[in-house]
């Protein structure tokens, strides 16, 4: 593992696809040791800054940091030994086992000289226990379930043994009870190595319950910043969002709870036709 404090930060980030600009201007620090959500309606830029961050897009101008230095000024197998990324919905080949598939997380420690280790080995084997799908190891990912998938693609991210993981949509296509159980993964992960994790989310009340710090993005900039309570307020959905909405009190976890008000609903009543 890396500095316990990984420092990960925008500066000035002008990102674009051709002459298309998608995000202006931005600043950001990311909060060490801690879950960042970001936030916004389709094409506001998330996944975009996401791939900034992770150096699978360079800035048109600006900069993104890790410990003070440039992305790219980092030797790729230094970055991919710091820094993870999970896209989305990413594919395996054909027939791959988990096992297999989590090996490839230790690429990055793989050099000439320094092959396979003891090492390497516990640290796959330390994946899957994490990720608790052990007795799923000689099964080919493409026979999985959502839901064990994407725990096997965490479990090869968790092998790399970056300080930080980057997550885009890591819920995206699954069911509501394999979303909570990929989230709950996630602050396993927090809570138990202190990994830095940023990951990309559409559902505000689960950004809420599970990240730290909250990012509202709207047409390609940082509207708002900061805990969940501070953030997601009825004002801030309604501009990011266009979306009327209240925010209360969640029941289970304490934090907001965005309720939305849509065009048949107004003041608790339903709006019923003729």
């Amino acid at each position: 593992m890396e500095s316990p404090d990984p420092d990960l930060r925008a500066l000035g980030l002008h990102l674009a696809y051709g002459d298309v600009s998608v995000v202006t201007d931005l600043d950001l620090t990311v909060p060490p040791g801690r879950i960042t959500a970001i936030v916004g309606a389709n094409a506001c830029g998330k996944s975009t800054l996401l791939r900034a961050l992770a150096r699978l897009l360079a800035p048109k101008t600006g900069a993104v940091r890790l410990d003070g230095k440039a992305l790219q000024s980092i030797p790729t197998r230094e970055l991919a030994q710091r820094l993870g990324i999970l896209p989305q919905s990413p594919v395996a080949p054909e027939g791959l086992t988990v096992l297999d598939l989590v090996n490839r997380g230790r690429s990055p420690h793989q050099t000439w000289w320094r092959q396979w280790s003891k090492a390497d080995e516990s640290a796959v084997y330390a994946a899957l226990a994490a990720t608790d799908i052990t007795d799923l190891a000689d099964r080919a990912v493409d026979e999985l379930s959502g839901g064990q998938r994407q725990r096997a693609w965490i479990a090869m991210a968790v092998a790399q043994g970056t300080r930080v993981l980057l997550l885009d949509e890591p819920t995206t296509y699954l069911d509501l009870a394999h979303q909570i159980d990929v989230l709950d993964l996630i602050v396993d992960l927090n809570r138990s190595e202190g990994r830095t994790i940023v990951m990309v989310l559409h559902d505000l009340n689960q950004a809420c319950r599970y990240a730290d710090h909250v990012v509202a993005m709207k047409a390609g900039r940082i509207v708002a910043e900061g805990a969940p309570d501070e953030v997601i307020t009825a004002e801030t959905v309604e501009d990011v969002f266009d979306l009327r909405c209240r925010v209360t009190s969640d029941p289970v976890s304490g934090t907001p709870l965005v309720i939305p008000i849509g065009r048949h609903h107004t003041d608790g009543q339903v709006i019923r036709l003729a």
